[in-house]
Parts: C-alpha cells; structure tokens; sequence
C-alpha cells in the first residue's frame, strides 16, 4: 500500500458536511486521510425532506441542454456519498484538488489493515444537538435505491 504517514478517521455518529469540511481542509494541506465507517456518517434534517432533496439530485438532470440525462452521476453507495461531499469542497479548477482528491480513502465499515489503528474522531463534526432528527447514509442509501452490503 501507500507509505504509513495517514490518519484514519472514524465517521460513525459525525455530521458528513462538517466531516467533510474538515478532511477536505487536510487533504489541501498534504495529508493521507482514510474515512471508515462512511455508512454510519449522518446527514441532519427530517428524513424525508433528507430523501426528497437527494432523489431530488438524483433525478432531474434531464434539460434542454442534456436530454439524454447522461450527466453527471449522484452516487448512491455511502462511501461515494461521503467522497463525492469532500470533492465538492475541494478546488476544481485547479489542479491541487485533484491532487487532494488522490490522497483520501473512504470505506463501508472497517478494513482489515486499519482495525487496530488508532481512529481520530474530531469532534468539530459531532452532533451538537441530540434533539434534532438525522439520517444515516446508509439509509438514505437504501431509501434511494443504492445497493451495499
């Protein structure tokens, strides 16, 4: 694999736009990132404007200018959910997001090579307020039509 110099970041129970923020903000900075447990990251809101909102994304692409919907694909895997968030935050125009995007890993529970590394859980991307309804991405995954296991 890659040199050791990486962290692993474990996203169970942390808001995905915060974890994302913050991982895109090390990715430019030079560092190797690893994010396990994607499918227990969580997206905030009630969860059926959460879906709303994604199948919204997912389906209405079709336009005047791209009739044969052939744009660009909304992933629905959680690991590509959560990957495709850091992309969104990283510079497109240039080639050091690119370069970023290159240096980060993101994984459906646990590998085996990263089970006994130490996880950062920065808590920057907790859930300030336990009262507020969320969804994980594994089951907005489902309730979109993604297929993982």
């Amino acid at each position: 694999m890659e040199d050791k110099c990486y962290s692993v970041v474990d996203a169970s129970g942390l808001v995905a736009g915060r974890l994302a923020s913050l991982v895109a903000k090390r990715l430019l900075r030079g560092e190797r990132i690893i994010i396990v447990n994607a499918e227990k990251a969580i997206i905030t809101g009630k969860r059926q404007r959460v879906v709303e909102w994604y199948m919204k994304r997912v389906s209405e692409w079709r336009t005047h200018y791209n009739p044969e919907r052939k744009g660009p694909k909304i992933p629905r895997r959680p690991d590509l959910m959560l990957k495709r968030m850091v992309k969104n935050m990283l510079p497109y125009k240039k080639p050091r997001g690119r370069e970023a995007l290159k240096r980060l890993r993101v994984y459906m529970g646990v590998p085996q090579e990263y089970a006994n590394v130490d996880k950062l859980v920065p808590k920057e991307a907790a859930l300030q307020n336990e009262k507020v309804q969320y969804v994980t991405l594994a089951e907005l995954s489902k309730l979109v039509g993604g297929s993982h296991g």
